[in-house]
């Protein structure tokens, strides 16, 4: 897992991974704007009690408010858009590293779509339900650390590898083999996450994960002997 994750580093380095990167830091930013504005919104509108003094505290307590759900939602938001440059980083990874691989099973964009939609419902409803233990747990930092990176963890882990094994095996298989190696894509999902949650790291964390996984991904479809 770890020479995954090394080689996915040296990705960055290859220009057709840095125009990617370009695109999708563009894109991660835009989703977190989005997503602290309709939190903001939706806080405030929660808490309109046109009382004045009392909607000027509620005003700051919902701007403190959408920093820490804007925090505790980007790993599952930003991981929306996979979608969108999963294909580019990919096929640059796997013509880099693996030259010989025949060409992707092709997807429609219904199945990406689908795929994209039903992780998005899950990770974000998933981590809203959780908030009120994160919020506890903020006092008691191992518990939380668990409870944040475990989640996520496997959340990310199981969304990342799926999408870059489908480019190569139907969904069912790619299903089949991330359940026959759980532990370690769970690890490489929290590995992930924790990308997700470093300042500036974040912004730059969806293509670094992609690579990760097409490299993780490759190491597991291998034969037992070559692992």
């Amino acid at each position: 897992m770890f020479s995954a994750l090394a080689a996915a580093f040296g990705d960055l380095g290859n220009p057709r991974v840095r125009a990617v990167l370009w695109k999708s830091l563009g894109l991660a930013l835009v989703v977190l704007a989005l997503l602290s504005v309709g939190l903001w919104f939706l806080t405030a509108w929660l808490a309109h009690f046109d009382i004045g003094w009392l909607d000027k505290v509620i005003e700051f307590a919902a701007g403190f408010g959408v920093v820490i759900l804007a925090w505790f939602l980007f790993p599952a938001a930003v991981t929306s858009t996979l979608g969108v440059f999963l294909d580019e980083v990919s096929d640059t990874v796997e013509q880099a590293h693996y030259p010989l691989l025949p060409p992707a099973r092709p997807q429609s964009w219904g199945e990406i779509i689908r795929q994209t939609l039903a992780f998005t419902a899950v990770a974000v409803g998933l981590n809203l339900l959780l908030l009120p233990f994160y919020l506890l747990l903020l006092w008691f930092p191992p518990a939380y650390a668990v409870l944040f990176y475990g989640v996520n963890g496997y959340l990310l882990g199981r969304e990342y590898f799926e999408q870059v094994a489908m480019r190569r095996m139907d969904p069912e298989a790619a299903r089949r083999l991330r359940r026959a190696h759980q532990g370690r894509i769970v690890l490489a999902g929290i590995a992930i996450a924790f990308l997700l949650t470093v300042p500036i790291l974040n912004l730059i964390a969806p293509v670094l994960a992609t690579a990760f996984m097409v490299h993780l991904s490759m190491a597991l479809m291998a034969p037992p002997s070559r692992r």
